[in-house]
């Protein structure tokens, strides 16, 4: 009786494999891999200043970086707090003005203006239409930092800085875009970066934009895209940029960069000015 219940058994598993499915090898030759996916953006922005309000920038939506501390490239600038001078709105224009004056240690105050714990977000598109300011010696920005330090053992680079725009006056008409990751950032010469030659960048506004999902990082300069820095999930210190982020704009004086050449102090007073900013969502 044991022998039957052991040939039925088997002869079920023969059974079994033989009916079984199996599917066709892939000759890798022919393999096409698929297409990154394409991100949209909602049309109407879920954050934005358009500085219609003239006096200082709204407190509602923007903060200041404060102090002459070099900031990490030894500027010359003495960033202000909500002083008038240096940070202005007026005829729908929010001006961000160097002046050589004594400040502390410092012979120029400028501002730096930020959206941190105002406008947090993760992913979306980010437009700023503005005029740079020419001059020899000069740095304008907008360009965006973690919110929080979850990476690594350094707030900066390990968390990530995706630069919208970067002009340093020496090199008039070349705008730069750029990511900074631990393992890609300019101290060690390994930055992801881009540039665009732009004519009458210092006379006329034109249109800066990211857009930030989780596979690319794009720039654009008047919706004509210049870079990309793919998500190629090699881990956080390629790619540290799945977590909220903040927008930041100034104009720096002097510094490792902006002061390679010396700074032109017939220039003061510098004017950067920025029409609007805009921020949209990224659609699922």
């Amino acid at each position: 009786m044991l022998r039957l219940v052991v040939l039925c058994l088997g002869f079920c598993t023969l059974s079994c494999k033989s009916e079984a499915p199996v599917a066709p090898a892939i000759d890798m030759k022919d393999f096409v891999p698929p297409a990154p996916k394409e991100y949209t953006f909602a049309t109407t922005p879920f954050w934005a200043d358009e500085f219609e309000k003239d006096g200082l920038p709204d407190p509602a939506k923007w903060g200041y970086d404060v102090g002459n501390s070099g900031w990490g490239n030894n500027e010359l600038q003495n960033y202000t707090n909500a002083n008038i001078k240096n940070a202005h709105i007026e005829n729908g224009v929010l001006t961000i003005e160097a002046i050589k004056e004594k400040l502390g240690s410092s012979n120029y105050t400028s501002a730096r203006i930020v959206t941190k714990g105002k406008n947090d977000f993760l992913y979306g598109r980010v437009e700023a239409k503005a005029k740079i300011p020419a001059g020899r010696g000069n740095w304008a920005a907008i360009w965006m930092l973690a919110s929080q330090s979850d990476y690594g053992s350094q707030y900066w680079p390990d968390n990530g800085e995706i630069d919208i725009l970067e002009h340093v006056g020496y090199d008039p008409g070349v705008l730069h875009a750029s990511v900074h990751t631990k393992a890609f950032n300019h101290v060690i010469n390994t930055q992801k970066t881009a540039t665009a030659l732009v004519d009458k960048w210092d006379t006329e506004f034109h249109l800066y934009r990211i857009d930030w999902t989780p596979d690319y990082i794009r720039a654009f300069i008047d919706n004509k895209q210049f870079f990309e820095f793919k998500n190629t999930r090699s881990g956080w210190e390629q790619w540290p940029f799945d977590r909220k982020q903040h927008i930041l704009m100034n104009l720096a004086i002097g510094g490792n960069w902006g002061g390679i050449k010396g700074v032109d102090d017939t220039i003061f007073p510098n004017k950067f000015q920025i029409d609007y900013v805009r921020v949209y969502a990224m659609n699922p």
